[in-house]
């Protein structure tokens, strides 16, 4: 079905829900005269080439939860931290601000508790495993990068099966967290050199995150896809998954269904 007046044309993947568009023209113009449909759509240029690498943000892309906001269940701050995750993945906060302020409120946690967080909140994103997977097995290089921590996304990278990690690491005096990140601090522009820094052409790479500090390595990648994201990381992205899984990228890619690593 052409609906494009450049020789573009739309590709119904999966149930009415995910939608293919393959132009010649200008991909942002095709986007905004699509944006208004109820399904994921994922435009690029016919000539775009096959990803290279996949770097991806963790908490809210690659699982179900922000980690900082239930480690502050456990010390019974939740409420105030998750106000501020939500208003510094708008934008509304300068994010390494906003996480020496969320981390100075779990000072005193035992460390054991990181653990017991990992197993009681910490879920896999449906459709992550799928994803990761597959990309590598056609040769991609995989890497999580994330604003939260080492303690998480080591073992989130591990389970999924990424190549690579980076994320932020927390201060302990002892067993106990004393409410500090040790620097650098990893931030939106880390994550946008996590992804130049990998020595692959970043027309060829696909970039996923959700949140204000990814919109520069959404930016930086030939493929910026916004996750269930928040309305900076959607603008600044070249297609939004906005009612699919993860799945929906590995649609949105052109790979086959019978060619997915579940």
């Amino acid at each position: 079905m052409t609906v494009l007046g450049d020789g573009g044309g739309i590709e119904t993947v999966e149930a009415d829900r995910v939608f293919r568009v393959a132009v010649t023209g200008d991909p942002a113009e095709a986007r905004k005269r699509l944006e208004s449909l109820q399904a994921d759509i994922f435009i690029r240029r016919s000539d775009a080439p096959a990803p290279e690498l996949l770097v991806a943000d963790m908490d809210s892309t690659m699982i179900t939860v922000e980690c900082i906001d239930e480690l502050a269940d456990y010390a019974g701050v939740k409420p105030q931290v998750a106000e501020i995750t939500e208003r510094a993945m708008r934008g509304e906060l300068d994010f390494a601000g906003a996480l020496k302020e969320r981390v100075q409120l779990l000072a005193g946690l035992d460390e054991a508790v990181l653990a017991r967080c990992y197993d009681e909140r910490v879920r896999i994103m449906p459709g992550a495993r799928a994803l990761v997977r597959t990309l590598k097995a056609r040769g991609a290089k995989t890497l999580l990068v994330s604003g939260g921590f080492t303690y998480f996304a080591k073992r989130v990278a591990e389970e999924i099966g990424f190549d690579g990690y980076r994320a932020n690491r927390l201060g302990f005096t002892g067993a106990t967290l004393d409410g500090t990140v040790e620097k650098p601090i990893l931030g939106a522009e880390q994550k946008r050199e996590a992804l130049l820094g990998q020595g692959n052409d970043p027309a060829a790479a696909v970039a996923i995150g959700d949140g204000a500090n990814d919109v520069p390595m959404l930016k930086a990648a030939g493929l910026g896809i916004a996750y269930h994201a928040k309305p900076a990381a959607i603008g600044a992205a070249d297609a939004a998954v906005r009612f699919g899984d993860l799945t929906a990228v590995l649609h949105g890619l052109g790979v086959p269904r019978a060619e997915w690593q579940i």
